[in-house]
C-alpha cells in the first residue's frame, strides 16, 4: 500500500494521522541527520613502531580505546598488535613496506600470500577469534618519495593491482580498499597557488595509470601533509597560517583565499586530480601533524595549537575553497607515540610527532574523540627501575664530550640539539642527558654506564626543566639503534661545536 494511503485513518480520527505523520517525518528527519553525519569527517591516528622500547600494543590499544580513537594506520601487520587489535571495534589500515613492492608486483601468489596471512586470517573469525576491522591497505608507504627516485616508482602499481585481485579471490574485494599514500611532494607548484599545482614531471605517467586503479575500485588517494616542513621551507605561508591562527593577509589565489596551509595543500590536490580528469575523487589525508621537540617552533603549544585548529576546521565541515562542504573523508594524525628509530635525515623533529611521549604520557590537549576533556595516558606502563646515568664530575673531564658523542651515536639525542627542549641545559648537563639516553636504550645494563669511567648511576631525577631524563620501559622488544655510521658521523660531528663544548 502507497505511504500516502497509510496515512488516512478510517474513522476519521485527525490527531492519530498528524501523529503518525509526526512519527514519519521523525524518522526521515533522523535517517537525514545520521547519513550526514555518516558523510562528515572521520578523525584517527598513525601508530608507529620505530622504538628502541615500545609499548606493550595491548597497553596503546586499551589507551586508544580510553580515548575514544576510533581508526589506526599501521605501517605494517605486526601480529601482536593485531592480536592486540582484535575485538577492539577501531578500524584498521594495515600498510606493506615499500621494500615488499617489487615482489608483489611480479608474483600474483606472493600477493595472494599476503593476503591470506596478513588479512584473512583477522577479518575471517570462523576459528572463533576477535575479528580486525580492516578497512584499507596501504601499498606501500610514500613510494614516490622524490629522494627514493625509480626505487620502488615501477612496482607500486602492479603490486595494487595484484593485491586487488587477491582481496577479489578472498571475498574481501568489496569490504577493503586498496591505497596509495603519496607524500606531498608528489605535488609541485612554483607560487604555491592551488591553482597552479600538478604532479612532478616524474609521476605524472605513473599517476595517469594508478588514479583509473583507484577510481574503478572507489579507492580514495592518499595524500600525506607536513605544513610544518611547509612552514620552514616557503616564505609564503606564516606560522599563523600553518597553525590555524587568525591572519591579518590571507594567500589570494585568484578570487579564492586561503587561511591556512591545510586547505591550500588539499585544493592543490584537488586541482591535480581535476586536471587529470578526476575531479570527484576522494581525498583522504594520511599523516598530518606537528613536531614538539628538536627544532625551532617544534613545542607542545606549537602542536596543541595546530591539532586544536585542526579537529575544530575538520569538524566544521566547511571544506575548503575548491571543496566546500567536502572535507577530507578521513584525515588522519601523525602521530599517536614519539619514535626514537625514525630517521632524522629531514630534521631532529622527525623523532618527536607524538601526540603522546614514547611511554604513554599525553603532551598537550586535544579532542581525538574524548571530548572537551584531556587526554587519557597509558596504564600501568611497565617502567625499567628509577635509576639514571650522569656524568661524575668528580673526574677529569677531559674526554667527556667525545664520549657524550659516542653515546649519541647510538642513542637518541635530539632533543639537545638548537630549538630542542635540552638544548638549554649547557655543558656537562648535556653530556650527562647523552650519557643517560644511551643507557635507558641499554635496558640500563650496569657496563653501559661507564664511558671511561665518567658515568655514575644515581637514583635522584637529574631532568631540568622542560627537559626530561627518560627511564626506558621494561619490554620483551628491544634494540639498538644501527645507523649508517657514515651519515651518523657527519650528523654528529656537524652538530657537535654548539652541543658538546664547555
Amino acid at each position: 500500500m502507497p505511504l500516502n494511503g497509510d496515512l488516512h485513518d478510517g474513522g476519521g480520527n485527525a490527531g492519530a494521522v498528524i501523529m503518525r505523520k509526526m512519527a514519519i517525518w521523525t524518522v526521515v528527519v533522523l535517517w537525514v541527520l545520521l547519513t550526514s553525519a555518516s558523510m562528515g569527517f572521520s578523525l584517527g591516528v598513525n601508530w608507529g613502531r620505530s622504538s628502541s622500547h615500545p609499548l606493550a600494543p595491548a597497553t596503546v590499544v586499551a589507551m586508544l580505546q580510553a580515548n575514544n580513537v576510533s581508526k589506526v594506520k599501521l605501517f605494517d601487520v605486526d601480529p601482536l598488535v593485531m592480536e592486540a587489535l582484535s575485538g577492539s571495534k577501531i578500524d584498521v589500515m594495515v600498510g606493506i613496506p615499500n621494500e615488499m613492492l617489487r615482489l608483489l608486483n611480479a608474483s600474483k601468489k606472493a600477493a595472494v600470500d599476503w593476503v591470506h596471512n596478513n588479512v584473512t586470517r583477522y577479518v575471517d573469525n570462523t576459528g572463533g577469534g576477535g575479528v580486525v576491522n580492516i578497512e584499507y591497505i596501504a601499498i606501500g608507504d610514500e613510494p614516490f618519495l622524490h629522494s627514493y627516485g625509480e626505487l620502488y616508482k615501477p612496482f607500486v602499481l602492479g603490486a595494487a593491482t595484484n593485491i586487488q585481485l587477491a582481496l577479489i579471490r578472498a571475498k574481501l574485494g568489496d569490504k577493503i580498499k586498496v591505497v596509495v599514500p603519496c607524500n606531498y611532494d608528489v605535488i609541485q607548484s612554483d607560487s604555491y597557488l592551488p591553482s597552479k599545482a600538478s604532479f612532478r614531471p616524474d609521476v605524472n605517467k605513473t599517476m595517469s595509470q594508478l588514479l583509473p586503479f583507484l577510481n574503478k575500485h572507489a579507492s580514495p588517494f592518499v595524500i600525506n601533509l607536513n605544513p610544518f616542513l611547509t612552514l620552514l621551507q616557503s616564505k609564503n605561508f606564516s606560522i599563523e597560517q600553518a597553525l590555524f591562527l587568525p591572519i591579518s593577509h590571507s594567500l589570494k589565489d585568484g578570487h579564492k583565499a586561503y587561511n591556512n596551509t591545510f586547505d591550500a595543500s588539499i585544493d592543490s590536490l584537488a586541482t591535480v586530480l581535476s586536471k587529470m580528469g578526476f575531479g570527484n575523487m576522494d581525498i583522504m589525508v594520511g599523516q598530518v601533524g606537528w613536531p614538539t621537540d628538536g627544532s625551532v617552533n617544534a613545542s607542545s603549544s606549537n602542536a596543541q595549537s595546530f591539532m586544536s585548529g585542526l579537529v575544530d576546521h575538520l569538524e566544521s565541515k566547511v571544506g575548503t575553497p575548491l571543496r566546500p562542504r567536502r572535507p577530507p573523508i578521513e584525515t588522519y594524525l601523525f602521530s599517536l607515540l614519539d619514535e626514537d628509530l625514525r630517521s632524522v635525515s629531514t630534521g631532529n623533529y622527525e623523532r618527536h610527532w607524538g601526540i603522546f611521549t614514547f611511554d604513554g604520557q599525553a603532551k598537550y590537549r586535544v579532542d581525538l574523540g574524548q571530548g572537551s576533556g584531556n587526554l587519557v595516558n597509558s596504564q600501568n606502563v611497565d617502567y625499567l627501575p628509577s635509576k639514571w646515568c650522569v656524568v661524575d664530575n668528580n673526574k677529569d673531564m677531559t674526554n667527556a664530550s667525545t664520549e657524550a658523542l659516542n653515546a649519541c651515536s647510538s642513542a637518541d639525542c635530539t632533543s639537545l640539539f638548537r630549538g630542542g627542549s635540552c638544548f638549554n641545559i649547557t655543558w656537562p648537563g648535556n653530556v650527562s642527558y647523552a650519557f643517560n639516553s644511551f643507557y635507558q636504550q641499554q635496558d640500563q645494563r650496569a657496563d653501559s654506564c661507564d664511558f671511561g669511567g665518567l658515568g655514575l648511576i644515581t637514583t635522584v631525577d637529574p631532568s631540568v626543566g622542560e627537559c626530561r631524563f627518560a627511564i626506558g620501559l621494561r619490554t620483551s622488544f628491544s634494540c639498538t639503534i644501527h645507523y649508517d655510521c657514515l651519515r651518523c658521523w657527519v650528523f654528529i660531528l656537524i652538530m657537535y661545536s654548539f652541543v658538546f663544548t664547555v
